[in-house]
């Protein structure tokens, strides 16, 4: 999965910690008491309130110990840094502590939507015979959520006609599909559900950038790549694997970033100011700059260096390699990979 889970590249969206880089620096106090932004159908929140959740995303997914994780946790289990009062006891240093992928999670609002609604503010800790269902329907409203995001995105960019009718068919039927029991919600095909809007989401992208589309990346493997000298500006890029990419100083305007993995990509002085569906837990993931153009509401990860870094001369583009197979939560109800 991109960081921060994605719906054209990867997995069921388990990345497991809790409110993103970014998010917590720019919630503040009043935000910890339900100040999580509405977005799209209707007022649902798509934004995580961890203080209105039951750290469900650190306790149902499995951790593998790896370059995102310092230790092994089988799924179901707590994290040992999960505190009585579900909070993580080393939230403001989890990159030190070796968990930099519960940094860049964002479960969109599925969290207080799992705890406060679909089981009525009950904590698994205090009734222990809901705690499996209740994580086994936070895998199934975690993804769900997240296509409400991108729906509400596509919706916003699409001008009035077919299409947007469409696109907001499908974010109202996901919606309600998100209001349903236990047993509903267990009862869903995600996979289908996510092939359906996922369809409808190339076709807004591709709509967007009509007049300015560029190169067709989709799912491209560029681990580690030096693309320094590519053009990329307008190009579809929706699940391509950019781990560790060299994007220094690259124009990505009106490139679609759908599910891009862009973990540890190096974006330092690059323009994503017209981008299309990038999320946070994207940037949180990657490596930046002040001088990385950013789209609109999204924010500079606290991580990020704020000194000068000169852009140096392009050299020689490294072949890629295989997609990693560590550093996921290996929990979760659908497997392998988002399809695009």
């Amino acid at each position: 999965m991109a960081a921060g889970a994605t719906v054209a590249a990867g997995g069921d969206g388990w990345e497991a910690g809790g409110v993103s880089e970014a998010e917590e620096q720019r919630r503040g106090p009043a935000a910890q008491h339900g100040g999580a932004r509405r977005a799209g159908g209707g007022d649902r929140e798509l934004r995580a309130d961890c203080a209105r959740c039951f750290g469900i995303c650190c306790v149902a997914p499995a951790f593998a110990a790896s370059a995102d994780f310092a230790l092994d946790k089988p799924a179901g289990q707590p994290c040992p840094n999960l505190r009585a009062d579900s909070r993580c006891g080393i939230h403001r240093d989890l990159r030190q502590h070796g968990f930099p992928g519960c940094t860049v999670f964002d479960c969109f609002g599925a969290g207080q939507h799992v705890a406060q609604g679909t089981f009525g503010g009950r904590d698994w800790r205090a009734d222990p015979a809901t705690a499996r269902r209740m994580f086994d329907t936070f895998a199934v409203m975690r993804p769900l959520h997240e296509l409400l995001w991108y729906l509400t995105e596509a919706v916003a960019l699409t001008p009035a006609g077919p299409l947007r009718d469409e696109l907001a068919a499908a974010l109202t039927e996901t919606g309600r599909l998100t209001d349903g029991t236990p047993e509903e919600l267990l009862a869903v095909d995600v996979d289908a559900q996510r092939d359906r809007v996922n369809r409808l989401l190339s076709r807004a992208g591709e709509q967007a950038r009509a007049g300015r589309a560029g190169a067709d990346r989709r799912g491209a493997v560029l681990i580690g790549v030096d693309l320094r000298r590519a053009d990329l500006a307008g190009a579809n890029l929706r699940g391509a694997c950019l781990i560790g990419a060299d994007l220094r100083g690259v124009d990505l305007g009106a490139a679609d970033l759908t599910g891009a993995d862009l973990r540890g990509a190096d974006l330092r002085g690059a323009d994503l100011g017209d981008c299309l569906f990038v999320h946070q837990s994207q940037l949180d993931a990657a490596r930046g700059d002040h001088r990385t153009v950013l789209p609109g509401g999204l924010h500079r990860p606290a991580h990020w260096s704020l000194t000068v870094t000169p852009v140096g001369s392009p050299g020689a583009t490294r072949s890629s390699g295989g997609r990693p197979g560590g550093g996921r939560p290996t929990g979760g109800r659908s497997g392998g990979r988002h399809r695009r």
